[in-house]
């Protein structure tokens, strides 16, 4: 099997190592050169792509507008699997459908990074234990979707989740989307100076996000605005009710608000909804 991958940041760039280590060939290619350089300095990658009808599989790890734009500009295989790596799906998913292919596409979003980006920062083990949602639907051939569960177990990954591109973009918007605008929120308090030796992990992990590429995350925020306004909103009404029993002076009523956290904590580790999403716990 061939593979591409288009795209060699730090996810692109994991990807192929992933690939590699599991006695896999990948090949590489980048809208600049620098990355395809350091690939091949450090044998991320076997060889630069140049032709994409070449490949049983292209892996097309950029952001979604490039993405689809690299996508449209290029041909690939008769037949082969398309698969993009992008934080949203519905946006992809509609682009793709909007005229005919001579490949087969799968969408897919690895649930794994780092807060830092670029191909130097890019390791083999990243995706060891973490998740992959994949995207399927009627249209999603069952050939290509078995190419690219066999290329999440090589790549380390624990489970699978497949589920609708809609179902996807209304989880992630809370999950990953949501925690790094609360991050971004967060550091913008002027108390966020002159921390040293008063913070523990809580802050560590309310702040590791924020330092996260604006150029990228406003794309994936705007291309799913509609569920991230909805997560926001509810945010500030959880807010504000906290807000509200403090400048009241009411007790009662604030561990009211925090027993019902609490109990959502406790009830948010539960298992998909039955009928949205199934999961596969891969051995």
């Amino acid at each position: 099997m061939k593979i591409c991958v288009a795209g060699l940041g730090l996810i692109g760039g994991s990807m192929c190592m992933a690939l590699a280590r599991a006695g896999f060939a990948p090949e590489g290619w980048n809208r600049s050169p620098g990355p395809v350089s350091y690939a091949l300095e450090n044998e991320i990658i076997s060889a630069a792509a140049e032709k994409f009808t070449e490949y049983d599989v292209v892996f097309v790890a950029l952001p979604p507008r490039a993405a689809v734009n690299f996508i449209n500009s290029n041909s690939f295989k008769n037949g082969a699997v398309v698969a993009d790596i992008c934080g949203v799906k519905q946006y992809i998913a509609r682009e793709m459908a909007s005229r005919r292919r001579n490949f087969f596409y799968v969408g897919t979003h690895p649930m794994a990074g780092k807060e830092v980006s670029g191909i130097q920062n890019a390791c083999a083990d990243l995706f060891d234990n973490a998740g992959m949602v994949i995207v399927r639907d009627d249209s999603t051939d069952a050939g290509a979707l078995q190419t690219v569960r066999r290329l999440t177990k090589a790549m380390g990954f624990r489970l699978i989740v497949e589920c609708s591109a809609a179902v996807h973009d209304r989880k992630i918007a809370y999950t990953s989307q949501l925690a790094h605008v609360v991050s971004n929120a967060y550091v913008k308090d002027a108390e966020a100076r002159g921390c040293l030796g008063f913070t523990g992990g809580s802050f560590q992990d309310m702040t590791r996000i924020a330092g996260v590429d604006e150029n990228v995350w406003a794309e994936l925020y705007m291309l799913n605005s509609e569920n991230l306004c909805g997560n926001v909103s509810s945010l500030i009404s959880g807010l504000t009710e906290i807000k509200r029993a403090l400048e009241a002076g009411d007790e009662e009523a604030l561990r009211a608000v925090l027993r019902k956290g609490r109990e959502g904590f406790a009830s948010c580790r539960a298992a998909a909804p039955e009928g949205e999403a199934s999961v596969t716990l891969l051995k």
